[in-house]
C-alpha cells in the first residue's frame, strides 16, 4: 500500500475499461488493493444514468462500501459540438446528475473526434466550453479540458491549445493535462504551461511513452522523466492526478497498472 500522502494516488478507468465492463466490483477490489484510491471514470452512459452498468447511486454505493472515490469523469461531449444549445444542455444535465451522484469534483471534457480539429472548430469548442463551465459551476462543479496531443498541431501560425487557453475563462474551464501528450506534441513543457497560467492545472494525467514506438508504456519502461518536468503542484492548482495507459500493455491492463503503481511509489510519489 501507497504511504500517506497530500493527494490520493488516483488511476484513470479507461486504462482498464474492458476489465471494468466485465467486473466493476472485482477490478476496484484489486487496483484497491494495488494502492489506488481516487478514479477518473469513462464511459458514462447519459442516457441510461450509468456507470459500467450500474446506475449512479448503485456505482456510488460500491466505491463507498470500498472506501474509495471518485473525483472526476470523462464524459462526451464531443458528440454535442455542434448541437444546439437545447440539445447540449439536455446532455449536460444528464452528466451533472451523475456527478453529483458519484460525490464528483469535476466534470470533464476528454476529446475531438477527427473531423473536429480545425481552427474554426477549436473557436466554437472555446465557446462551449465557457458555456458548459458556466453550467457546471452553477451546479456547484468544477469543469476541466483533457488535452491529447492534436491541440498542439500548428494551423498557419494558430493552435487548438493556445484557443482553448485564450479564448476561454480561466474560472470556469480548468485543465486537466495530459503530460505524456505535452511531452510528446507541443513545444512547451509541463512547467511552462503552468507557469504561464498558474492555477489553472487542476489535474494531471502521468504516463509513459515507449523510448521507440512513442505508444504508451508502463511507467518507468519508457523515456519520460517526470522527475524532471513535473510542476510543482502548488504553482499547478493541483487537486487531483491520475496514473494512465491508454493500450500498449506489456502483458495486460491490470499487470500494467501494477507494474505503473510500483514504480509511480519508489520514484515520483514523494514529489507529491
Amino acid at each position: 500500500m501507497f504511504g500517506a500522502a497530500k493527494y490520493k494516488v488516483g488511476l484513470q478507468l479507461y486504462t482498464i475499461h474492458d476489465d471494468m465492463v466485465k467486473d466493476a466490483i472485482a477490478t476496484l477490489t484489486a487496483v484497491k488493493k494495488i494502492g489506488y484510491q481516487d478514479f477518473e471514470t469513462f464511459g458514462f452512459n447519459h442516457e441510461k444514468g450509468t456507470f459500467y452498468g450500474y446506475n449512479s447511486s448503485e456505482f456510488r454505493k460500491i466505491i463507498d462500501d470500498l472506501q474509495l472515490t471518485a473525483s472526476s469523469g470523462h464524459f462526451g461531449f464531443s458528440a454535442y459540438l455542434n448541437e444546439t444549445e437545447d440539445k447540449l444542455k439536455r446532455f449536460v444535465d444528464q452528466c451533472i446528475n451523475g456527478a453529483h451522484t458519484l460525490g464528483m469534483k469535476y466534470i470533464t471534457w476528454p476529446w475531438l473526434d477527427p473531423d473536429q480539429r480545425s481552427i474554426d472548430h477549436f473557436k466554437l469548442l472555446a465557446e462551449k466550453l465557457n458555456v458548459i463551465g458556466e453550467w457546471v459551476t452553477s451546479a456547484g462543479l468544477g469543469f476541466a479540458y483533457h488535452n491529447h496531443g492534436f491541440e498542439f498541431i500548428d494551423h498557419n501560425g494558430e493552435n487548438g491549445f493556445d484557443i482553448i487557453l485564450n479564448e476561454t475563462n480561466p474560472s470556469l474551464v480548468k485543465l486537466d493535462m495530459d503530460m505524456y501528450w505535452v511531452v510528446r506534441s507541443s513545444k512547451h513543457s509541463p512547467k511552462e504551461l503552468v507557469s504561464n497560467q498558474p492555477g489553472r492545472y487542476v489535474m494531471w494525467h502521468i504516463k509513459d511513452m515507449d523510448k521507440i514506438t512513442w505508444d504508451y508504456t508502463e511507467l518507468g519502461n519508457g523515456s519520460i522523466d517526470y522527475t524532471q518536468i513535473l510542476p510543482d503542484p502548488k504553482e499547478s492548482g493541483l487537486e487531483f492526478y491520475y496514473l494512465e495507459q491508454g493500450g500498449n500493455y506489456a502483458h495486460s491492463p491490470m499487470k500494467s497498472v501494477t507494474d505503473s503503481a510500483t514504480f509511480f511509489k519508489k520514484q515520483l510519489q514523494a514529489y507529491l
